[in-house]
């Protein structure tokens, strides 16, 4: 497998298009020591009217309120911001992609302490296909529950897509990873069901779709898309506490996310859900995301930038 350092094409990097292995920090930067930083993760698409970026604007708006949350001063506008990920999607050619957006403190001081830190910015974008496997967005995947809990509200700010929250996550999935499953269930300090590793979570029964509320939660965009597409069949959905041993009972289980899309869970903690593959309304809705993110639908053509 090829190096992502190692690569063609270009990155934004501070206002400018530099060389992929060009995009280089120093050894000291400040992220990389203490964590402090926050991300997005976007995808594009090719569509019937040419690439669009998926909820390009509020993608960037949660990276500016994140920014926020953790007290970073951003050096570009959002509109700024904007305008480099489709930039960076036109100078590497790319009609889909995932596209990373990432702040960052430099190399400027050391120590928690440090002053004058300077806040960096890069915007990588490379093709990436399914998430969890192209196989498993019909067939679904196993779960299993971490002994990792996600973050204590007052701990770690969650509303933040922080670089540091995520030392969390990775302890999680690799966990379950090395006992064979797919991804991790992430349960809150009270032990109610948060999250996956970098998804959010969806159960169904008696034909209702619950979620939990972000309280523990990431605020997810592909969470917010999926529920309003739920409320449009005709759906009802909850955001509420969701226990893990709802899930074994349930009839449907499923993740969003920007890089998961919709993936199904078919097993929860060696417990088969429902009849252990795709529900049929996992499947629904499913199929209403993948038609609004490739454009085979036009209900929310706000939802679409076109590059």
């Amino acid at each position: 497998m090829t190096s992502f350092a190692d690569r063609d094409g270009y990155i934004w990097y501070d206002g400018e298009l530099r060389p992929w292995r060009e995009c280089t920090t120093h050894v000291l930067t400040y992220t990389l020591h203490y964590g402090v930083g926050c991300f997005e993760g976007v995808r594009a698409y090719r569509t019937p009217k040419g690439t669009a970026i998926f909820r390009l604007e509020d993608h960037t708006r949660r990276l500016f309120n994140s920014a926020k949350i953790i007290g970073m001063k951003m050096p570009w506008t959002p509109e700024q911001l904007n305008e480099a990920q489709k930039e960076v999607l036109r100078a590497n050619k790319l009609e889909e992609a995932y596209i990373r957006p990432m702040v960052f403190y430099g190399s400027e001081g050391m120590g928690l302490r440090a002053a004058g830190l300077q806040t960096h910015v890069i915007i990588a974008a490379w093709t990436w296909g399914a998430y969890l496997g192209a196989d498993n967005m019909e067939r679904g995947i196993r779960i299993k529950t971490s002994s990792f809990q996600r973050h204590y509200v007052n701990a770690s700010l969650c509303r933040a897509k922080a670089n540091a929250n995520y030392l969390n996550s990775s302890m999680a999935l690799n966990e379950v990873l090395r006992d064979g499953y797919d991804e991790a269930l992430m349960l809150d300090p009270e032990g109610y069901v948060a999250e996956g590793s970098a998804e959010n979570i969806f159960v169904i029964s008696n034909g209702v779709i619950s979620t939990p509320d972000v309280t523990s939660a990431l605020d997810g965009i592909t969470r917010r898309s999926v529920m309003q597409l739920a409320k449009d069949l005709g759906y009802e959905v909850r955001e509420r506490r969701i226990t893990r041993d709802e899930l074994y009972v349930c009839d449907e289980v499923f993740f969003t996310g920007t890089a998961a899309e919709v993936t199904p869970i078919r097993e929860v903690d060696n417990r088969p859900v429902g009849a252990g593959s795709r529900g049929p309304i996992t499947a629904q809705l499913q199929k209403a995301y993948l038609d609004q993110v490739k454009g085979r639908s036009e209900k929310y053509p706000e939802w679409l930038a076109l590059i």
